[in-house]
């Protein structure tokens, strides 16, 4: 980029994804290049562009680059400039994102009450840039923090760096041995979070979207739109008619969550992947801040994570989700399609279809609130089907029916 032209703040140690995004208004840069596998293993290695907001860059943005980058290796001019010469001139310039990021994040969380709690708390950054960041927030006072896989290693030893079951399941061991209230997690560029009651289990992406909708409604009287992907809860819909806010749902990808975030000042922007993004921060996921958000709903309300669902579910009435990842043969893609599409049934588990949702593949609305969803990932040769329902029961069972609709 220096080569071309282009004056470059080029970190000066690996950075979790949110500090960059942030530093892009910090710094008023015109956007941002990360490379970073995110979740995934190290050979899915990429290149990630945010805009000028600090936010997912959209198709449109994406193919432009696409399309500079194919003309520059047709033209073989990819580069002018030496790096060497680059840095003399001042078009790169070593920069450490961290103080800009950590002042923003005191403006948004009181630290030194959370500092105070009483609080015992397993960090796991999973290998990942995020290492130290939460204990530097949170320590040096009461709380007492153990962070493991804390050592930045690209190889992700022994798990898969996405805070979900099972790479979490050492987590919970150890928060179970030490009688930690919490486990909290970051995957491999921590924009994306994880947590673990204190009894070792997993709170769920839906589950801790929607507690961080409370948080933001009840706890920090905060109004203003919800968006949501057509993946996650519909606790949140439920929230919102409680509390007279909007939900607005987009398809999977911030990408589509961020734009609506900013045009309508939405109070938060979630996806079932565990991302979270909030109002007066980067409209971008943040897996730090989401952790120190849950943080703060413990301390003010006094509830361990196991008592917030309880309460949550005391509102809401009790949701019930998880999701399968199936890998096919890719000549079988058109045929699952048609399976689904083709799906000749009014009913699903016996219950009325209310509606069907094509704009990510095929969400089936049921008549009491049930949905399954079945689609496949954007960025692996997967097949997921979803549901959310009102038993663990019956999402094994909903599960099983997505799978023979689809016929794998």
């Amino acid at each position: 980029m220096a080569g071309n032209g282009i004056r470059v703040y080029l970190a000066s140690r690996p950075a979790p994804t949110p500090v960059v995004s942030y530093g892009v208004l910090a710094q008023k840069a015109g956007g941002a290049v990360i490379i970073t596998a995110s979740h995934n293993p190290g050979i899915w290695n990429g290149f990630k562009f945010k805009d000028e907001r600090g936010s997912s860059a959209s198709d449109e943005i994406t193919s432009r680059i696409v399309e500079f980058i194919s003309r520059a290796y047709d033209s073989g001019k990819e580069s002018r400039l030496p790096l060497a010469d680059a840095r003399k001139q001042g078009l790169v310039l070593d920069t450490d994102l961290d103080p800009a990021y950590f002042a923003q994040i005191a403006r948004l969380v009181d630290l030194d009450r959370l500092r105070r709690a009483n609080l015992k708390l397993i960090i796991d950054p999973m290998y990942g840039a995020g290492a130290g960041y939460l204990t530097r927030f949170l320590g040096g006072g009461a709380l007492r923090l153990i962070e493991v896989n804390n050592e930045r290693n690209p190889l992700f030893p022994g798990i898969r760096p996405e805070p979900i079951p099972p790479n979490l399941d050492n987590l919970a061991a150890i928060v179970v041995v030490q009688g930690a209230d919490a486990g909290l997690a970051t995957d491999g560029d921590a924009d994306r979070m994880g947590i673990l009651d204190e009894r070792g289990d997993f709170v769920t992406q839906l589950q801790v979207f929607a507690l961080l909708c409370l948080y933001l409604l009840e706890v920090r009287g905060e109004r203003g739109p919800i968006i949501k992907t057509l993946t996650t809860t519909s606790m949140a819909d439920r929230l919102g008619e409680l509390f007279g806010v909007p939900v607005r749902e987009t398809a999977v990808g911030f990408k589509f969550v961020a734009p609506l975030m900013l045009s309508e000042d939405a109070i938060i922007g979630g996806e079932e992947s565990g991302g979270y993004g909030f109002r007066g921060h980067v409209a971008e996921r943040d897996g730090i801040l989401a952790n120190l958000y849950f943080l703060d709903l413990m301390v003010r309300t006094g509830k361990k994570p196991s008592a917030l669902v309880d309460y949550l579910y005391s509102k809401v009435g009790p949701h019930y989700y998880r999701r399968v990842d199936i890998r096919f043969p890719e000549k079988e893609r058109e045929s699952i399609v048609r399976r689904v599409r083709d799906f000749p049934s009014g009913s699903i588990d016996t219950i009325r279809i209310a509606s069907i949702d094509t704009r990510d593949g095929f969400r089936f609305n049921l008549a009491d609130n049930t949905w399954l969803l079945i689609r496949f990932s954007g960025t692996e040769p997967l097949l997921r089907i979803y549901t959310e329902t009102d038993s663990p029961g019956r999402v094994d069972r909903m599960l099983k029916l997505g799978r023979e609709m689809a016929g794998v």
